[in-house]
């Protein structure tokens, strides 16, 4: 089983103006409300990929429970953590005519140890051949270290994980072995504080997120397509031509692929194929890609051994 993590979801109430004017009163064109957070992001790829996995997180309140309700219509299997404060709402502006999007993120709900402890208690039952993907921010009075610390304990399980993350959090997880890891480039040149001329200045740096142990690297590298580097070789994925209309989730979306298809096939070429036609699609798509969508990506991907 896969199960993802996302502490700290939300409702993500999107708003369509055709302008913003700060300090008046704005009309709405449309809106949506969505379940929003990275894990579910991943849960919802891997549900079109005709892939388990099992939701987990924070949910509480009346906010939680249109949250759940949201939820509802992707089908998804999942086992949320109740608690007392309710689960925050993101709001998202887009204005068309100054082609700017505003975000507004509520910072979410306060976690006692008891609910926090609940939590935990539900992890214990992983094991050996079950995958646990951890991404998006922490809701208040949870440590810096949380996902760190799971990490720990399921490793002592047998347990494969992924932890989405950056800087030093990233670095922190590395000695325990990540099935993969995935910066973009810019990340993972401020990760060893400094800049790439070249595509192998790319390849050598990600080379030392392996020497620290990851299993596997992910590059995105955006129109200039994405990079796998593994302890024997390189390979790279093309960018396929497409209107990139939404960024958000297309990470999420790269991770499930890949981590989907591994536990099916135990390749990570085709593993790679398929993370970056799902991170594509979706940043071809309004929301997380569906299946057609990620298919027809598929098709104009090729994959390319450097080395």
């Amino acid at each position: 089983m896969i199960y993802t993590i996302t502490a700290n979801p939300s409702i993500d109430y999107v708003l369509q103006l055709d302008e913003l004017t700060p300090g008046a009163v704005n009309r709405t064109t449309s809106d949506v409300k969505l379940p929003g957070g990275k894990g579910i992001n991943v849960s919802r790829i891997l549900h079109e990929l005709q892939l388990d996995s099992t939701a987990l997180g924070f949910v509480g309140g009346a906010t939680g429970s249109m949250f759940e309700e949201l939820l509802d219509q992707h089908h998804l299997q999942t086992d949320f953590t109740k608690v007392a404060n309710d689960t925050r709402i993101n709001v998202k502006i887009n204005a068309t005519k100054q082609n700017e999007e505003t975000e507004i993120n509520g910072t979410g709900p306060e976690i006692s140890a008891e609910e926090k402890s609940t939590f935990i208690d539900q992890l214990k039952s992983v094991g050996s051949g079950d995958v646990v993907i951890m991404s998006g921010s922490l809701p208040k009075k949870v440590e810096d270290t949380f996902y760190l610390d799971i990490a720990k304990m399921i490793q002592d399980q047998g347990t494969d994980f992924v932890i989405d993350t950056t800087g030093q959090a990233l670095l922190d997880t590395l000695p325990l072995n990540p099935l993969v890891v995935k910066p973009n480039n810019h990340e993972l040149a401020d990760l060893f504080q400094t800049t790439f001329k070249s595509e192998q200045d790319i390849v050598d740096n990600a080379r030392k997120l392996l020497d620290q142990g990851a299993k596997h690297v992910l590059v995105s590298m955006a129109g200039d397509g994405a990079l796998l580097v593994t302890k024997e070789h390189v390979y790279k994925a093309n960018a396929p031509k497409g209107t990139v209309i939404n960024s958000v989730g297309a990470g999420d979306s790269m991770i499930a692929g890949f981590v989907g298809t591994f536990m099916k096939t135990n390749d990570p070429i085709e593993s790679f194929h398929e993370g970056a036609a799902c991170g594509s699609a979706t940043a071809f798509s309004q929301d997380i890609a569906v299946k057609s969508k990620i298919d027809e990506v598929y098709q104009n991907i090729s994959i390319t051994q450097l080395s």
